[in-house]
């Protein structure tokens, strides 16, 4: 009989543990969203004459060291080459992916049953996005970003689950779950 105890004890910590790294997971979206919005707002405000002084300024020890170095030559390269179309649409894409991510979050972490399969399918929507953007910019960020996604939609899946078998369950009375 302990084996059975020790057994429950077990699979209680398990899923207090994947409950938890689905919520870090779920903050750690959060303050990325949070970014996005920030970076969406100041990208539509900033000047192209702005950003090429802050890339410069911020490059410019990488210069001194290698006038070569690929990634600043690159950050410098688009900076000088925005157009205002190519800028609006990137503030207005930050913005709208922030905000769409940031609401779904917040319904996770409010535990509305309705958001799980919402966020699944939005989720992997963006993952389809990133891997096209990859194609084109084969940027290691946009990997991570990805593999983030990817264990979110999985812990997302397994929050969903697991919500739904306690709504299930024989004389189940709490209701900070909402259907």
């Amino acid at each position: 009989m302990p084996s059975t105890n020790t057994s429950g004890i077990r699979r209680l910590l398990s899923e207090k543990n994947i409950h938890l790294v689905f919520d870090v997971s779920l903050w750690v979206k959060a303050v990325f969203a949070l970014g996005e919005i920030v970076s969406g707002i100041a990208t539509y405000l900033v000047s192209k004459e702005l950003l090429v002084q802050i890339v410069l300024l911020v490059t410019r020890a990488e210069f001194a060291e290698d006038p070569h170095d690929q990634l600043a030559n690159y950050l410098l390269h688009t900076a000088q080459n925005l157009s205002i179309g190519a800028r609006d649409f990137a503030a207005i894409y930050l913005i709208a992916h922030g905000v769409v991510k940031l609401w779904l979050i917040v319904g996770l972490l409010r535990k509305r049953l309705w958001y799980y399969p919402t966020a699944m399918v939005v989720f992997g929507l963006f993952i389809l996005y990133q891997i096209y953007r990859f194609a084109f910019t084969h940027s290691i960020l946009l990997i991570l970003i990805t593999v983030l996604d990817l264990i979110v939609i999985g812990l997302t899946w397994h929050e969903w689950q697991y919500l739904r078998r306690i709504l299930d369950a024989p004389g189940y009375a709490s209701t900070n779950i909402e259907k």
